[in-house]
């Protein structure tokens, strides 16, 4: 299963035609991780496909870059500083002023004043080298795992390859300790705040190197969700992400819940709940057949699910059951935000909005 389609984000050719004589120059190229995102007011109304709450602020993630903050629930956005104009995909903040944002090209942005500037910490330029040290020191000192040789095969490949595989994406459990997760089974841990990056590709049960769409933590248990029913938990003890058996064998987009209640959804409307840290897993009826891109909790504990077309889905018993909330205007979502008043906004296909919670 490839990155959903209508999260994609196309870029269109256009023809310039020129009377005939006339020379075509084209105009020097600049890689997007070395051109700064254009300041705009039009971009508030483009596309995103990442919120989170940085204390009582909100931001905002997209293409080309553009990074917005509202500090009035999202009535009103305003145009962070970003040096890239990659397309951004997830943000996290684990403190007010502290956040990273990743997106294509295996971009890592971090601001420690809560959104308003961002810095470029670590890119697709890195990975590779960075993998590539990392496994040959590791396959150095154990020249008998195989598996390390066949790692280092695919750290140099990624270096060959150049800045392409995307990071899809953060969660930071502090300041200091964080994840990147993406495309092909790419995960890297911090230790320092993004200062370094160590991937941790030979700490996760994926032996198929499936994509892995989103990581969160659901009370003290950290999982990860991608293709192919894929469900990885966090074993902190050996440092490991466990894969976790499902009913189901489509993608999920990602995983939310509360303490003592697991949910992981994706596909098709398909949605799963586990009450004893993933070992079982009951199917919940959505009775909605589009596939769930986006979820949140609200202040008074509600789950709150939404479709890829925009529809709202909301549980008042910890996931049991949903109700379809009454709506106009449907518009896709690709994320979901409470924020501190306990408006519920939304990101995607078309900008930034408010949504009434019944």
């Amino acid at each position: 299963m490839k990155i959903s389609n209508w999260i994609k984000l196309i870029a269109l050719g256009s023809a310039l035609t020129l009377p005939f004589g006339k020379a075509v120059v084209a105009a020097d190229f600049i890689d997007t991780l070395d051109k700064p995102a254009i300041q705009t007011e039009k971009a508030v109304h483009g596309i995103f496909t990442g919120l989170a709450a940085a204390g009582e602020r909100l931001i905002a993630v997209g293409q080309r870059g553009h990074i917005f903050y509202s500090d009035d629930a999202g009535v009103h956005w305003q145009q962070a500083n970003v040096p890239v104009s990659s397309d951004l995909v997830a943000v996290h903040f684990p403190t007010p002023l502290q956040g990273w944002a990743v997106g294509h090209d295996g971009v890592v942005l971090h601001s420690s004043d809560a959104g308003q500037t961002w810095i470029r910490q670590f890119d697709g330029r890195q990975v590779g080298p960075v993998m590539l040290a990392y496994y040959q020191r590791m396959a150095a000192a154990q020249p008998e795992n195989s598996d390390l040789q066949t790692r280092v095969a695919e750290a140099q490949r990624m270096s060959d390859e150049g800045a392409d595989k995307p990071f899809l994406d953060v969660w930071f459990e502090s300041d200091r300790v964080g994840y990147i997760v993406g495309a092909f089974n790419l995960i890297f841990r911090t230790d320092d705040g993004g200062q370094h990056w160590s991937p941790w590709l030979d700490r996760t049960e994926n032996p198929a190197a499936l994509n892995l769409y989103a990581l969160r933590p659901v009370g003290n248990e950290l999982f990860i969700v991608g293709e192919q029913g894929l469900v990885l938990k966090l074993d902190p003890v050996a440092e490991r992400f466990n894969a976790i058996p499902t009913p189901y064998n489509g993608t999920f987009f990602g995983v939310t819940g509360k303490p003592g209640a697991v949910l992981v959804f994706g596909l098709r409307g398909n949605a799963y709940r586990s009450v004893d840290g993933g070992v079982s897993w009951s199917k919940v009826e959505l009775g909605l057949p589009l596939s769930i891109t986006a979820s949140t909790v609200t202040t008074d504990g509600r789950i709150v699910l939404l479709s890829q077309a925009g529809h709202v889905l909301v549980s008042v018993d910890d996931g049991v059951s949903f109700k379809l909330q009454p709506q106009n205007g449907l518009a896709p979502v690709a994320a979901a935000q409470v924020s501190a008043s306990g408006a519920l906004v939304l990101a995607g296909a078309r900008g930034l909005r408010q949504l009434p919670l019944e």
